[in-house]
Order: C-alpha cells, then structure tokens, then sequence
C-alpha cells in the first residue's frame, strides 16, 4: 500500500502594499513624493489629483489606505479635504503636507482626523516610516512635535474648550485616563506598555475604546483632548 499524502501547508499570503493617493497641486511635489514612494517595495502610489476638490470621488475610485494631503490649495483646501475623506463610512489615513512646521492650517486638519503631518522637505526615509507608521495605526507626530505642535496652536484654548475636553473624558476610568496622558504625549503602543506595565494587546484594546468614549478619530485626537482638559 503507497504513503498516505498528506495535505500541502498553504504557504503564508503576501501582505499587500500601501495603497497611497497623493493630493497636491505642485506637479514637481507630487513626482518627487512618487519617486520617494515607489522605491518602497510595501508602498503603491495608486492615483494622484491636483486638488482637494476631487478627493472623495479619488478615494471610492481608488481606495486608498493613505492619504498625503497637501494643505493649501487653491480651490478645496486640506482642512475642508480631509473632513470630507474621514466622515466616509471606512476612511483612509489621512498625512497633511506643509511646508512650515507651525503652518497655520496644519492644527485644523489635525482637527478634521489626520493622522498627522510632514513637512516637504523631510528626508526621504522618514516620509517613507511616517507613510508605514500611519497605514499601521499609529499617529506619526514625534513626543516633541506633539508638544510643540499642541501647544503652539492651543494657548489661547479658552474656557470652553477646556470646559469641553473635562466633560468628555469624565467617563474614563483611571486606567484609561493613564493610557491616554501616554498617548497625548506621543508615545508608541509599546512605549505606553512599558511605561505602565501591562501588554502590547491591553494597550491597543484601551486605544480602541478611548477612540469610542472620547469620540475622535485617531490618536491625535486623543492628544488633543488630553491637552485641551490640561492633562498634558
């Protein structure tokens, strides 16, 4: 009698590449972001446009899972953009681009749901780890740039909002509160692990449920209100 067969081990599926749209109406930005990009084996450029104004039909054509959103443009800027693409239904990361590290605009569109900014001329390598780290779910603003960014644009916060932020995070307990101090201050799910004591997992579980009860759209946000109840 021959050997029974046994059934072959599916072989692991190949993970699929970054699906990045790039909205910026410089032509000259968007062939050297499409250079830098394409040089990633994990990153694909699927589409680029020219203006926020074509950004939501971009996105149901093209489904991207980034993308790089230029602020000023001349007739649907960045801000009004990037609220549009992160009130669809399953939205995309959204990365702002300025060309000024306080660019006015850049803490609205942070506001809307982005997950962050670069500045134009950050080196190709960190456009590249900012693009993986955002299309991953983490937000890509470093602790320093998460201070200075916040602060910069939040001094004159006025009691309401501070008033605001208090009565949205009444309803968290302590240990939530914890993780999100750790998270206003920019830190990595693994850093806020270490720093607390408790897994990589548990992290992520209370993430998710911040973004629930505090009702914002990524980390920033929860940065934001960390801030804005002087918590951070």
């Amino acid at each position: 009698m021959g050997r029974l067969s046994t059934p072959e081990q599916p072989a692991s599926a190949p993970v699929a590449p970054v699906r990045i749209l790039m909205v910026d109406d410089d032509p000259l930005v968007r062939a050297g972001l499409r250079m830098i990009l394409s040089s990633a084996e994990d990153l694909h450029v699927v589409h680029e446009i020219s203006d926020g104004a074509s950004a939501v039909t971009a996105v149901h054509e093209h489904r991207p899972d980034v993308v790089l959103m230029d602020i000023r443009m001349p007739e649907v800027d960045g801000i009004t953009a990037t609220g549009q693409l992160r009130a669809l239904p399953d939205p995309p990361e959204v990365i702002v681009l300025t060309t000024f590290a306080l660019d006015e605009y850049v803490f609205g569109a942070l506001r809307a749901g982005a997950s962050g900014f670069l500045l134009k001329d950050t080196p190709p390598t960190e456009i590249v780890q900012a693009v993986r780290q955002v299309a991953s779910g983490e937000a890509m603003l470093s602790p320093s740039i998460t201070r200075t960014l916040i602060g910069h644009f939040t001094n004159d916060s006025g009691a309401s909002r501070r008033s605001d932020a208090v009565a949205a995070i009444q309803g968290l307990s302590d240990r939530e509160r914890e993780v999100a101090v750790q998270v206003g201050h920019g830190k990595s799910n693994a850093d806020i692990a270490g720093t607390l004591y408790m897994s990589e997992a548990t992290v992520k579980a209370h993430v998710s449920r911040l973004l629930t009860k505090l009702g914002v759209s990524n980390r920033v946000g929860i940065a934001i209100l960390m801030h804005d109840a002087g918590l951070i």
